[in-house]
Parts: structure tokens; sequence; C-alpha cells
């Protein structure tokens, strides 16, 4: 995702697709399997996805070459919200047993967690459907560092740097999220963090220069030094570099 990120470009969607395969950006055997990268994940998550042209949020940051650390959750923000299973998974399934002493997760569990779902809409995949999605979506949160863990999975402690936090914070903002609503946003349960942690990592954000942070009461005021994507990922790649 990222080397699709870092070399997309607005010349159409479709002269896009011909260019990045033509190109084997991706280094796949064949243009069939680059195609269907495309297809299945980078178009329905940057591009096509919620928020549209996401990848535009991260190239910001990309061009600065930030760190890793700093991206990583960013990029994870991006998929869980174009990602309903995986994002109804962490904000309810996985925040519950976050909170509780069973801190493992296996695949069965979250073969169990997805079945009741569908059976909630009428719907029924096949037992093997349904393993491979729920192993998917494990070594999905291991790779963006909810989970920890190899062959037995369990909840990571819960840690987004102030960097990240301030640029999903930027971007909720950015779609017209204030006040508030910013504060409470159900997208920080994506993070495991409770409404007091998320209030901390605000006035941590605010100590650091990120944006400013202003709360009397219920009376929660929220400004960011930027008004742009560019701008923001300037003030992020100060402070991390």
């Amino acid at each position: 995702m990222r080397a699709l990120v870092r070399h997309w470009q607005d010349v159409g969607i479709n002269g896009q697709q011909y260019r990045v395969i033509a190109a084997n950006l991706l280094g796949k055997q064949t243009r069939a399997r680059a195609a269907d990268t495309l297809r299945r994940a980078f178009m329905p998550r940057f591009v096509t996805g919620r928020p549209p042209q996401a990848w535009r949020i991260v190239r910001a940051l990309e061009d600065h070459n930030v760190p890793l650390d700093i991206l990583r959750p960013v990029y994870y923000w991006i998929t869980a919200r174009s990602e309903p299973l995986l994002y109804d998974f962490v904000s309810t399934e996985l925040l519950a047993r976050s909170k509780s002493q069973t801190q493992s997760v296996t695949t069965e569990d979250v073969s169990a967690w997805v079945s009741s779902q569908l059976a909630q809409c009428g719907k029924h995949w096949s037992e093997a459907v349904t393993t491979k999605v729920a192993q998917g979506m494990l070594a999905t949160l291991r790779d963006f560092g909810i989970l920890e863990g190899t062959s037995k999975k369990r909840i990571a402690p819960a840690y987004l740097p102030v960097e990240s936090f301030a640029y999903i914070a930027f971007a909720l903002y950015y779609e017209g999220v204030s006040g508030p609503r910013l504060v409470q946003h159900r997208d920080w349960l994506l993070f495991l963090f409770s409404s007091s942690a998320v209030e901390h990592t605000f006035l941590e954000a605010d100590r650091n220069g990120l944006l400013r942070f202003q709360a009397a009461g219920r009376i929660i005021r929220i400004d960011f030094p930027a008004i742009s994507f560019t701008e923001m990922a300037d003030v992020i790649a100060a402070r991390a570099h």
C-alpha cells in the first residue's frame, strides 16, 4: 500500500491503474495479481473509501519521510474505516476483551464473531471462507500493532504516537468533526482508547504544539496550526525529525 501511495497520481483511475500494472510497482509475478491487489485492497481503501482519496492524507506524510511508527497508525485508521467488519470487530469485541482478563484472541474467536455478525444479517459463509477472513483480520491487526504474537495472538498495550494522534484528529476535523464530538469520536476506539486516554492525548498534543486544546466543563475547543494536510504534515514532520 505504501508503494502505491507514494506513486499514485491524478491521471484518471483507469490510466493510473494501467501505469501501475505496466511498471510492476508491486513486484507481482503476473499483471493479474497486481490488478487484483489494486482492485481489492488499494482502490476501496485509498481511492474510493471513507474518507475518499485517502491516499492524499498519507502521501503528505510519505513525502516528508516520516518514521514508520508514526505512519503505521494513520494507514491503520484508513484501512479500518474502509473495512466495516474489521472496524466493528475492534471497536466492540476487541475493545471489550481489552477491558477484561481475556487478552488472547484466536482464529476460532474471530470466526465465531464473524459468524454471529453474518447471522444477524441473515447471511452465512462456509467454514473455509469464515476462517480465511478471520485469519486475515488477525494478521492485519498484528501488522498494525493492535495485536502481538505469532501463533498465539494477544492484545498489545494501547499505544498511539502523539504525532499520529494529532494527524488523525486533524483528518477528522477536516471532515467537519469538532469540539466535544472530536474528543468522543468512535474512531478512537480503533486504538482501544478510553475517553480519558483520548483527552489525555489531546492535552499531550497541545503541550507539543501539534494543536490547541481548550476545555472548560462541557465546552471544548480544538484548533490546528494548519488548514491542509500538506501544512499539517509539515507540523508533524518538524516534531518527528
